[in-house]
């Protein structure tokens, strides 16, 4: 007698555990599932095997061979497309001249397979199902039969109420030859759903055997942690190839394999080939694949390990899958119901919630909390936000699931019944994640108030006023138009500090969302008229008459961005002479290479010049930042803009303070000093630079990467506001862009980055510090050091693995010494800091 393993199944509902192998070659006690399928059929005399392949067959032909490795005779049979469990038994027709077995080459199980064949032959059956009796039979297809076992239904996936017994078609059957003429050459057909039932409609011999024993469908994760858990609890005995330690325990130990003697060994416990078990690590009811270590302190319980993986000291692994040439850093939890696909780095300090499935090659960073599948993407990071912001790839770490998630642990942070602010900007995906955080929201009892696509400066202006407690925005990232980005406001208009973000990750992570009652869930209100509110506070912010009387000549590259609701109309009623470029909206991506922008800047350069317009300005897609173009078509750099609005501002005030980054060029200084003014200079992110803005005293402030912000009106950075108060002071300083360009010094500025891993931040900052203590040195953002040929800033990055040189002077040749003196010994520091801490992996 022959038996057919179908073995081509694409295994797709077992993911992770197949993108890298067929179903039938996931280890089962450190031998592939098919492995203990064939010790089966062998047991029962059955040696002639055919093999149907379809999904990654060499992997299969690879380790059976011809099977006379393992006493058996092996036929492959590979189909040209997918038949269906029927047609592809058909395709092997030629080999199939006599009766035979079908068995599926992923399940477990102990049946006496010669009991069935008994029952056939008794019979005389042309098909026998092998049934067994399950607790739940809903998710399988239930078999009716009568005294005589004949079978009389079928009942596929039936509800309780059609269930008349518990009974269930196990995949195993016995055919003879003949049942294949039921199946037509080259078409696809399943045995449950087309060939039974035919027979049973042609009143064929068609006999259902009841077996008792295990038996396991390994078609999920979940299934295939059970069976492996059912295994070292005893439920069903396969054979081991590890020799036993002794006669009386269950502790399976390659020859090959280490175990010091502190380590405890309990339950049924297997080791692989040269597995490596060290100190008082902890085994209990575990499976450890080949060429394995676990360091000292580890605790294993009901854990699969397949080959080459590595844990490192105080880890706990329970109830969990990893797979092959996984790395597990120090002192990290993985709970119940994990599995943890090939190859995957997880770093020191990491918890993994339970039942998380994490696919092949991540990069989970050390001090993580993973409660998500983690499927796209390539690293998990320990922290959500980048300061008051989150970013990801949209629909791909950014999902509308993920979105929603957020929105509770935010609106858990915020008081019961208060409103926040939700705004986006003309992109799709954002509207689409948007309102999937606002869910959220509403399901912690938190009301929205919904202002739809808008520019976040008119958001954060209204978040200055009484009435929210918070706001959020969504837009597509600048950095990457395939990403989007959430940023969170405080009660007024701030970005959120580093505490506040930390008390909203922690609740996602834990879980711990607040759940309103279900009559009290939040409701979402509108505001229409949030732009006339923003247009009234502009308005006063400027002086109308002087620019009504100047009448200023612009050109605006809108960059189809909500400004172009807003912006045109503000202007023109200032009496400004506007043109137009790009100011449809678009809610598609907007996509925009740095060649395309620099094409566009260049566009509005010699539109500008060609209008003899007096300056031109390209608004960014959130309104937050803006280019400057001059009169003449000089298109600014971000250092060239804050230098020439502070030479505006010093000569049009004649008090005040100006707020501006560590690094910004020592001009502000220079410039403030002959004009009365006063100049601080505070760390470059977003929070510290507002925050010191709100001093009644401060009339500008301003970033490096183009963000400017006039006090006076609002503390925040908006581009909108400043397009109109640049060209108000110049009008006042009686300076054109280009004559305020001509009267800055002409310092030598460098700006360096230099690869910096996360671990080596600390220690250079260190160095830098020590090294700073005999010189004119200061620790406000980085580490300053002035020097009598000018200065140099060292800055780690706070959300890229970089660290940042900047570097100024008067003269050329004193700017490139700085340059390379320091770009020297911060490579050297760094690379010493690299060989005193080699990499765990």
């Amino acid at each position: 007698m022959k038996a057919v393993i179908m073995a081509g199944g694409f295994g797709t509902r077992i993911h992770p555990l197949t993108i890298n192998m067929p179903k039938p070659m996931i280890p089962l006690i450190n031998r592939p599932i098919m492995e203990h399928i064939v010790n089966l059929l062998k047991q029962h005399g059955i040696t002639d095997l055919v093999l149907l392949l379809f999904h990654q067959p060499e992997a299969i032909k690879k380790y059976f061979g011809d099977g006379s490795e393992f006493g058996i005779h092996i036929t492959y049979v590979t189909p040209l497309e997918d038949f269906g469990t029927a047609g592809a038994v058909k395709a092997a027709t030629k080999h199939l001249n006599e009766r035979f077995m079908i068995i599926s080459g992923d399940l477990l199980t102990d049946f006496d397979l010669s009991k069935a064949i008994a029952f056939h032959e008794k019979k005389q059956a042309k098909a026998t199902i092998i049934l067994t009796a399950v607790s739940d039979p809903l998710q399988f297809g239930v078999v009716i039969t009568d005294k005589e076992s004949r079978i009389t239904k079928f009942l596929e996936k039936p509800g309780w109420g059609e269930v008349f017994s518990d009974t269930i078609n196990t995949g195993i059957y016995i055919l003879e030859p003949e049942a294949l003429k039921l199946i037509p050459e080259g078409e696809n057909r399943d045995w449950a759903k087309d060939v039974f039932p035919k027979m049973l409609e042609n009143a064929d011999d068609l006999f259902g055997c009841n077996l008792q024993g295990y038996w396991a469908d390994i078609g999920n994760p979940e299934a295939y942690l059970e069976a492996c858990q059912d295994i070292c609890h005893g439920k069903v005995i396969v054979k081991v190839h590890e020799p036993a330690r002794s006669a009386e325990e269950r502790i399976f130990i390659s020859p090959d394999a280490q175990v010091d003697d502190q380590t405890r060994l309990s339950g049924m416990v297997v080791l692989g080939d040269n597995t490596r078990i060290k100190g008082n690590a902890s085994l209990t009811n575990c499976v450890v694949g080949r060429n394995c270590q676990i360091e000292e302190d580890v605790t294993l319980e009901d854990a699969i390990l397949w080959d080459n993986v590595y844990i490192k000291a105080g880890t706990i692994v329970t109830g969990s899958n990893l797979g092959h040439r996984v790395r597990v850093g120090k002192n990290s939890v993985i709970e119940p119901g994990v599995v943890v696909a090939d190859e995957t780095m997880i770093g020191d300090d990491v918890n993994i919630r339970p039942n998380v499935k994490i696919w092949p090659r991540k990069v989970i960073e050390s001090g993580s909390t993973v409660s998500t599948n983690l499927i796209w993407g390539e690293k998990w990071r320990k922290s959500l936000f980048e300061g008051a912001l989150v970013r990801g790839m949209t629909n791909i770490e950014m999902t509308p699931e993920f979105s929603a998630r957020l929105g509770a642990a935010y609106g858990s942070t915020l008081p019961k019944d208060s409103y926040i602010l939700a705004g986006r900007d003309a992109i799709r995906s954002s509207r689409m994640l948007k309102r999937s955080f606002v869910g959220g929201l509403l399901s912690a009892g938190v009301n929205v108030r919904d202002i739809k696509m808008i520019s976040l400066p008119v958001l954060r202006y209204k978040l200055t006023t009484f009435g929210e407690v918070g706001g959020i925005h969504f837009r597509q990232s600048p950095e990457d138009p395939a990403a989007t980005e959430i940023i969170f406001f405080d009660a007024d208009g701030n970005e959120i500090p580093s505490g506040t973000a930390k008390g909203i990750e922690r609740i996602y992570f834990k879980e711990n969302f607040r759940r309103a009652h279900y009559s009290e869930p939040g409701g979402i209100e509108e505001l229409p008229r949030i732009y006339d509110f923003y247009r009234e506070g502009f308005l006063r912010g400027l002086d109308n008459d002087l620019l009504k009387k100047a009448t200023p000549k612009v050109v605006l590259d809108l960059n189809h961005s909500p400004a172009a609701d807003l912006l045109p109309d503000l202007l023109t009623d200032l009496g400004f002479e506007v043109t137009e470029l790009n100011s449809h909206v678009h809610e598609k991506a907007m996509d925009m290479s740095t060649n395309e922008l620099e094409a566009a800047l260049d566009r509005l350069s010699r539109i500008v010049k060609t209008l003899e317009a007096d300056a031109g300005f390209w608004i960014g897609p959130s309104g937050e930042k803006i280019r400057v173009v001059s009169g003449a078509g000089h298109l600014f750099t971000s250092r060239e803009a804050l230098s020439v609005l502070t030479v505006l501002v010093c000569a049009a005030e004649n008090e005040g303070r100006l707020v501006v980054p560590v690094a910004a060029p020592q001009a502000v200084n220079e410039l403030a000093k002959s004009a009365g003014l006063t100049v601080e200079r505070t760390r470059s992110d977003g929070y510290s630079l507002v925050y010191a803005a709100r001093n009644r005293e401060v009339r500008f402030v301003a970033s490096m990467d183009d963000r400017f912000g006039f006090p006076k009106f609002q503390p925040h950075f908006d581009g909108l506001f400043a397009t109109a108060k640049i060209m108000e002071l110049t009008v006042r300083a009686e300076l054109s862009l280009d004559q305020a360009f001509a009267t800055l010094p002409r310092n030598h500025y460098h700006h360096l980055e230099l690869s910096c891993p996360w671990e080596s931040k600390g220690g250079l900052m260190r160095k830098m510090s020590e090294y700073a203590v005999d010189q004119r040195a200061s620790f406000t953002d980085g580490v300053r050091i002035d020097t009598e040929q000018g200065w140099v800033l060292v800055l780690p990055d706070q959300h890229r693995p970089i660290a940042h040189i900047y570097v100024e002077a008067t003269e050329e040749d004193a700017a490139n010494k700085l340059r390379e003196l320091y770009h020297g010994k911060i490579s050297g520091w760094l690379a010493e800091l690299a060989d005193a801490n080699p990499p765990d992996f």
